[in-house]
This record gives C-alpha cells, sequence and structure tokens, in this order.
C-alpha cells in the first residue's frame, strides 16, 4: 500500500518528524511488493554507466527525412522530442516483425 504526504522541504522539520527519522535510520530495508528484492539475475545485468565506453552511450548524428506529418507530431512532443525519436526507433528496430510489415 502506498502512502502520499506532501511535504514542505524548506520548512524545518518537526520534533515528531526528527523522531520518525531517528526510528527509521537503524532500520533495516525490507523489500515489498512494490518494491522487491532483485534476484542474482536481475544483479548481473544491471551495469554502471560509468563502467561502460564512452563511445557506446555517444549519439550518432544522422539526416532522416521525415513526412510534414511525422514532424509535426514529433515536434508536438516538445522539447527534447529528438531523444524520443531515438528512443522509439531504438523500440522498433529490435522488433522483427514489426520490421517486416513495412518492408
Amino acid at each position: 500500500m502506498m502512502i502520499r504526504k506532501d511535504i514542505d522541504l524548506k520548512a524545518p522539520l518537526t520534533d515528531a518528524q526528527k523522531q520518525m527519522l531517528e526510528r527509521l535510520k537503524d532500520r533495516p530495508a525490507q523489500p515489498d511488493e512494490d518494491c522487491p528484492e532483485l534476484t542474482a539475475e536481475q544483479l548481473s545485468q544491471m551495469v554502471r554507466l560509468s563502467e561502460q565506453s564512452r563511445e557506446e552511450r555517444k549519439k550518432q548524428t544522422v539526416t532522416l527525412r521525415l513526412s510534414p506529418k511525422a514532424l509535426q507530431t514529433a515536434r508536438s512532443l516538445g522539447k527534447g522530442y529528438t531523444s524520443v525519436l531515438s528512443r522509439i526507433l531504438e523500440s522498433a528496430l529490435t522488433d522483427a516483425e514489426f520490421i517486416k510489415h513495412f518492408l
């Protein structure tokens, strides 16, 4: 169950909040259904970005011809639309059936 609380980060902590944080300080983290413990396989798939080579992370500049409608739709996504287009292309290009549909 998720509990939402709004906290004013600029306001000083109340005595009750300080006491709660003090009690939680030594309490161990416990996985639950919202945040289950990761399996060994999941942990092995994680890689620090700093460990990836810079070339693996570097985006390449290309020229791409888009229809006016596609460009208008992409631009309507707002700032960062080229990054969104990149993620869409990356996702689509990993799906062989999707690619076959357009060949």
